[in-house]
């Protein structure tokens, strides 16, 4: 599979959701789960984080539109990984992910 980078950034409510349950999991590399929130009453263009069971938090309002679009429609084409954990920043910081588009080898 071919994939390129789309955009990084840090998870948004982590210290919200189940972050702190997941948090000694979450390892550079790590895989995440992402899932358009189409209940949000905040966000339209919301768009959940997951480590498996674990809701993390959101991609960052205003990062999150393209993704939701395509969400929205059945087309997911993204894979999401943890780009850096510091147990030591403010725990809206503490996690940061990457999210490259997937596409098939030419």
């Amino acid at each position: 599979m071919k994939k390129i980078h789309f955009l990084h950034c840090h998870l948004a409510g982590f210290s919200f959701y189940d972050g702190v349950l997941a948090f000694e999991k979450l390892k550079i590399g790590t895989e995440l789960q992402l899932k358009q929130d189409p209940t949000n009453h905040y966000d339209k263009y919301a768009v959940e984080i997951y480590y498996k069971e674990h809701k993390l938090g959101f991609i960052p309002r205003g990062m999150n539109k393209s993704i939701a679009k395509l969400l929205m429609v059945g087309i997911n084409c993204f894979e999401a990984r943890v780009q850096w954990v510091d147990g030591e920043a403010h725990p809206e910081n503490q996690v940061g992910l990457i999210i490259y588009v997937v596409g098939k080898e030419a």
